[in-house]
């Protein structure tokens, strides 16, 4: 069983299937994009138990029990910032992007540090240095980054 976007969904799944798979072909979620299929693109980005994930990665079977939130499952203030600030080209990204900066604002909050992080001993300001570098795991064919960074960079603020 799997909660996704807050509700529980009982799969009959193979050990083998990933997460992405499960959630577009079972449950019909295909808000999630296919991208790599090797985890470096970050389209298939969803949140697992609020931690983001590339969900080509993930084994279905590993997440049982955890709370899954792809984007149909997300209300949050940078899809309007996204908008606003033209964060978004063909749309194909745009759902991993959204996920991943979500996880991302949230690991900030926490205090976590990233590679350009000066100071690992304090909590870092959000620079745009750091939203590029926090985001570095998504990609945009469009090229869209600057309208993403000023989406976060609103809704951090």
């Amino acid at each position: 069983m799997l909660r996704v976007n807050g509700r529980e969904e009982v799969l009959d799944v193979e050990p083998r299937v990933n997460l992405l798979d499960a959630l577009r072909e079972q449950l019909g979620l295909t808000g999630t994009k296919k991208g790599c299929d090797q985890g470096a693109c970050g389209a298939c980005t969803v949140l697992a138990d609020g931690t983001r994930i590339v969900s080509c990665l993930a084994l279905a079977v590993q997440y049982e029990g955890r709370e899954i939130t792809t984007i149909e499952g997300v209300d949050h203030p940078l899809q309007q910032a996204f908008v606003r600030t033209d964060g978004f080209q063909c749309g194909y990204c745009t759902s991993g992007q959204i996920c991943s900066a979500i996880g991302m604002l949230a690991e900030h909050k926490a205090g976590m540090p990233s590679v350009v992080t000066e100071d690992v001993e304090e909590s870092p300001e959000l620079t745009e240095d750091e939203i590029r570098e926090r985001m570095s795991g998504n990609l945009c064919r469009c090229g869209a980054y600057n309208g993403i960074v000023k989406a976060i960079e609103e809704v951090a603020s």
